[in-house]
């Protein structure tokens, strides 16, 4: 179990968010979006995990490109 324990705060402490910046957008809870996440996933056997590590890949990838700057002296 403690590995199990080990692994649950290494993900905390270092995801991607991806539940948290969709709730932002659509204005709603995080708890709602991960919810239905792990709903999904139970329902179609793992699409909804493959659906989240793929968002987690391109919002990564997104911010990797468009960087926010704080002002025009940035560049």
């Amino acid at each position: 179990m403690n590995i199990f324990y080990n692994s649950l705060l290494y993900f905390q402490k270092h995801g991607f968010y991806v539940c948290q910046r969709i709730a932002d957008r659509l204005g709603m809870r995080a708890k709602v979006v991960r919810t239905s996440f792990i709903y999904l996933t139970f329902v179609t056997v793992g699409f909804g995990f493959a659906l989240y590590l793929f968002i987690a890949f391109w919002m990564r990838i997104k911010d990797m490109l468009y960087t926010k700057r704080s002002s025009v002296f940035d560049l």
